[in-house]
């Protein structure tokens, strides 16, 4: 896999745990946040099959246009666009006043997410798991262990 598509996997992968721990939250959960890191769980996942693929996308959240580049290469991934339509307007729609994501909605849209991050991830050879998958590698992981809990390190 190329370096800058290991790069999107992971920024996906940081929405998506974002999104579930929000949806699951006992104390003051925020629906409004899970609803939009599962819009860019998916938007980062699309960005990360693009680039794999080496095809070009400009900067954008509107996942239609993503997959639009994206169906011309594998032409299936047009069953995609019901759940790319629905998470395009998590970008925005509760990130101002007026308008807040309820429980039943933040479930819909980490529904679309898993779908999405599933489907790319068996597509890019990854584990597919309903777990947020770590990306930090196994030197990475051993680093924190160790200094975990010792306070300054010298």
């Amino acid at each position: 896999m190329k370096p800058l598509t290991r790069e999107w996997v992971a920024k996906a992968e940081g929405d998506f745990a974002s999104a579930r721990r929000e949806l699951r939250a006992r104390r003051d959960p925020n629906y409004d946040s899970a609803c939009f890191h599962a819009q860019q769980c998916a938007e980062k996942y699309l960005k990360a099959r693009l680039q794999e693929a080496g095809v070009a996308f400009d900067r954008t959240h509107d996942l239609a246009l993503l997959l639009d580049r994206l169906v011309t290469l594998e032409p299936e991934w047009e069953l995609f666009r019901p759940d790319m339509r629905r998470l395009t307007t998590y970008a925005v729609a509760f990130r101002y006043p007026g308008s807040s994501a309820t429980k039943d909605l933040a479930r819909e849209a980490c529904g679309h997410c898993v779908r999405v991050r599933a489907a790319v991830r068996a597509r890019l050879g990854l584990e597919v798991s309903r777990r947020p998958v770590s990306t930090s590698t196994p030197r990475a992981r051993g680093t924190e262990r160790k200094t975990r809990g010792r306070g300054r390190q010298r």
